[in-house]
């Protein structure tokens, strides 16, 4: 009964020991929540775009075990479409999904973090943004604007577009009123046309009244689904204004800053996750797509000719030369990019372009 009573005293003053260890314990587990918003500049739950959106406030919710969870609105929703930037600089948003060439009237050099005309495909531009110096040049671009960026998605190379007459040559870009956002839309203009800058929900409409001659959106995934086949009579490929377009969440800095490293670390990795999730949605469906496309609704898909293409380059060249010497950022931006460019191709060359034997067998 000693030998009990022993034990048992024994065993409450362990207890106390232990409670009062853990109670002074500098190990306190984080408890605080975080409920942030995300506006977007695509309509609520689009297709891949929103959908991407939505998973990753999912994934940032799951990872955190609740601890942040983050409410998305789309485009309209909450501020314009093309309002997104302000409303995540400002603070009145602590989150933005988007693309970045859509702020060019901000700072011209944003547009070669979303696409550049013949420029780096998907997998290239990644090797620029986390082999190269991609990243970090645009990180301090946005800083300036108390934003904080991170690739967020890529569709992988675009189609050229839904026309209403054929390209035959350059001459009938002339007067086209076209959809084309970025240093496309600029390249179009060189060769005549007029560039028009429409959020992704007013494209159909703009394209079936006529506002507007022609559009490119995405990929016959998206061109699928958006009905565009009743509006437009021929789709032109390939999508040399955007070989590998990238998407975009950008986090209000000052909030970004006050944020505890974890969350931080789950933000980085949900975001890295939506890039990776992204391309392979669009790779996966746009073939499928594109048969059905073809043989349930007679699309004409046409190649832009030669001819064309190579004008296009040359204007191509012409706009970020231009872009350069008026702004030096840009210029900073472009030489980076280019000499990445140059050195990967010629690894490309005897990489995935040796294996284009492949397809004929």
């Amino acid at each position: 009964m000693k030998r009990r009573d022993f034990l048992k005293k024994a065993g409450l003053g362990v207890a106390a020991a232990t409670a009062a260890a853990t109670v002074k314990s500098p190990l306190v587990i984080a408890s605080k929540k975080y409920f942030w918003k995300m506006c977007t500049t695509w309509p609520p739950h689009f297709p891949v775009l929103g959908e991407g959106a939505d998973l990753f406030a999912k994934w940032v919710e799951e990872m955190s075990d609740g601890r942040m969870k983050i409410q998305v609105y789309g485009g309209g929703e909450l501020v314009p479409a093309l309002g997104v930037f302000d409303a995540v600089r400002t603070g009145n948003v602590e989150f933005g999904h988007s693309a970045s060439y859509y702020w060019a009237g901000k700072a011209p050099a944003t547009q070669f973090f979303a696409a550049v005309p013949f420029g780096m495909n998907a997998q290239q531009v990644n090797a620029w943004f986390y082999g190269g110096n991609g990243l970090k040049l645009w990180k301090d671009l946005y800083a300036q604007f108390n934003l904080v960026p991170f690739p967020a998605g890529n569709t992988g190379v675009q189609m050229a577009g839904w026309f209403n007459k054929k390209i035959n040559s350059v001459n009938d870009l002339k007067g086209l009123k076209m959809r084309i956002p970025g240093l496309g839309g600029k390249v179009l203009a060189k060769a005549g046309g007029t560039a028009v800058l429409v959020a992704g929900g007013e494209i159909y409409t703009n394209l079936d009244r006529g506002v507007i001659d022609a559009t490119e959106w995405v990929g016959p995934y998206h061109d699928y689904l958006m009905g565009f086949y009743k509006a437009a009579k021929y789709y032109y490929y390939p999508g040399w204004h955007e070989p590998g377009t990238v998407l975009e969440i950008m986090v209000n800095k000052k909030k970004w800053d006050s944020l505890p490293k974890d969350l931080q670390a789950i933000i980085r990795t949900a975001a890295a996750r939506s890039n990776v999730w992204m391309l392979s949605i669009f790779e996966s469906k746009n073939n499928y797509y594109l048969q059905k496309l073809i043989n349930e609704h007679h699309v004409k898909l046409l190649r832009l000719p030669a001819s064309v293409l190579k004008t296009l380059h040359k204007y191509s060249n012409e706009v970020l030369s231009e872009i350069a010497a008026k702004d030096p950022y840009s210029k900073k931006v472009l030489a980076d990019y280019q000499k990445f460019q140059k050195d990967i191709q010629e690894w490309g060359k005897i990489s995935e372009r040796a294996l284009a034997w492949a397809e004929s067998l």
